[in-house]
């Protein structure tokens, strides 16, 4: 059952049928508009130990500090997590711009690093880094 021609007799149609293609296209950008959100809010997180080279730093940058028994201090002065958040919320925007580094024991849950990564944003602080050790070399 084709299409009929002119004078009344069936004609195959020789076009591609692209609603198939259409389908698969509309799902994978369905697919990527959900997952591109999550891939943006991710952290840069580096493990406790690495190999990589450190970087050079040209100003005195903020840093947040967890000790092993979960103590938090910024920049050398030891803080709550409220006044830590008030304090970094407090900062004007000029160095809410610059990166602050947040150096944590191994040994504190990973839990606490989390609820403290989540206030420095919440501050206002894009750009978190991980201030790492050098893996020591056998």
């Amino acid at each position: 059952m084709g299409p009929l021609n002119g004078n009344g007799r069936k004609q195959l149609v020789s076009d591609i049928n692209v609603t198939p293609l259409v389908d698969v296209m509309l799902v994978l950008l369905i697919i990527f508009m959900v997952t591109a959100p999550m891939m943006t809010q991710g952290l840069d997180v580096d493990l406790p130990e690495t190999t990589t080279k450190s970087l050079r730093q040209e100003e005195n940058p903020i840093v947040v500090t967890i000790d092993r028994d979960g103590k938090i201090s910024l920049d050398k002065h030891e803080v709550t997590r409220k006044i830590l958040y008030q304090e970094l919320s407090g900062l004007d925007q000029g160095r809410k711009e610059n990166p602050i580094y947040l150096k944590a024991d191994k040994a504190v849950a990973y839990g606490v690093v989390v609820k403290i990564m989540a206030d420095i944003k919440k501050a206002g602080f894009d750009k978190l880094g991980m201030i790492t050790q050098p893996e020591e070399e056998e």
